[in-house]
């Protein structure tokens, strides 16, 4: 068994205005770090609309089609930017995580690793918002729910900012169980304690400015320990790695290391739980360095658990 990397030159073609933290560099950066690992490569495709569908009804998938500009960039809310390759690179996005989820289910791969942008877990079921347009892990959960047979997916979610649309999109979702880590106070503004879902099936972890690894371990033992009861049939894996200390949009101290822990923590489990079937899709990161390194340092382990 191996890892497989899905990525497309696509996700280059979401172009952002100068300055913008979510920008096309990322993905250069994140791919030139994976160029020499042994990886199993995979083209992302793009999703059908029935995908979207999903989590997205179809008039807010026509309103983000008919707002891609022919040239330049149209705004949507103040983070949040089109530009005439952006709805191809969100639909690859989105193609990616639930091509993943197939290889995976399906026993080509041990699991796999969906370096695409526009990042997904801030958009909600009719509102774009904080860079994302398509809610990608959402969608690959019910992917697999649906068209794999999956009786309980899990979603672990450890970017720095709370994944509030994935937490919107399988709110009322009795068959998954959305856990995440975040700071907080920090935009969105989302992921108190007390925000369960519909069906107990959401906890939230945030953490305090200034946390570094100790209180992200603190944080998720015993968040591990609820998602092993759980028993799920899949792992989907929102990696945003800006929880560094590094990172210029929050206030976390997490090191690569950290990265490594929890992603090793989430391999563990999965194999013991679900034969180690895990899907992870890019997130947030944007440190150009702390993401290669920290999202490098996320697939290396990835690949040592495919093996």
């Amino acid at each position: 068994m191996t890892t497989a990397l899905f990525t497309h030159a696509d996700a280059l073609d979401h172009v952002t205005p100068e300055g913008h933290p979510e920008r096309v560099a990322r993905i250069e950066h994140l791919l030139h770090a994976l160029a020499g690992l042994e990886i199993d490569r995979r083209s992302a495709p793009e999703a059908d609309e029935a995908h979207l569908r999903l989590c997205h009804p179809q008039r807010y998938i026509d309103r983000i089609r008919a707002g891609i500009p022919a040239s330049g960039q149209h705004q949507l809310d103040a983070d949040t930017w089109l530009s005439p390759g952006s709805f191809r690179a969100a639909s690859r996005a989105a193609g990616a995580a639930v091509a993943a989820v197939d290889a995976v289910m399906d026993g080509e791969v041990a699991n796999a690793f969906c370096a695409m942008r526009p990042p997904g877990h801030h958009a909600e079921t009719e509102t774009p918002m904080g860079f994302c347009l398509f809610g990608n892990v959402a969608i690959a959960a019910k992917h697999a729910l649906n068209a794999h047979g999956a009786e309980r997916v899990a979603v672990v979610d450890f970017d720095v900012h709370h994944g509030n649309g994935t937490q919107d999109l399988l709110w009322n979702e009795s068959r998954t169980f959305f856990i995440g880590s975040h700071q907080m106070p920090l935009w969105p503004g989302t992921g108190n304690a007390d925000e369960r879902g519909a069906h107990d099936n959401v906890q939230n972890l945030p953490l305090p400015p200034g946390s570094g690894g100790a209180e992200m371990r603190a944080a998720w033992g015993p968040a591990l320990t609820r998602l092993r009861a759980y028993n799920p049939d899949l792992l989907i894996i929102s990696a945003g790695f800006d929880a560094h200390q590094d990172d210029p949009l929050a206030q976390l101290e997490w090191s690569v290391d950290d990265f490594r822990w929890i992603t090793r923590a989430l391999c563990d489990l999965a194999a013991d739980t679900c034969g180690g079937r895990v899907v992870s899709c890019l997130e947030g990161g944007y440190d150009l360095a702390a993401l290669s390194a920290s999202g490098k340092a996320h697939v290396e382990v990835l690949m040592e658990a495919g093996q």
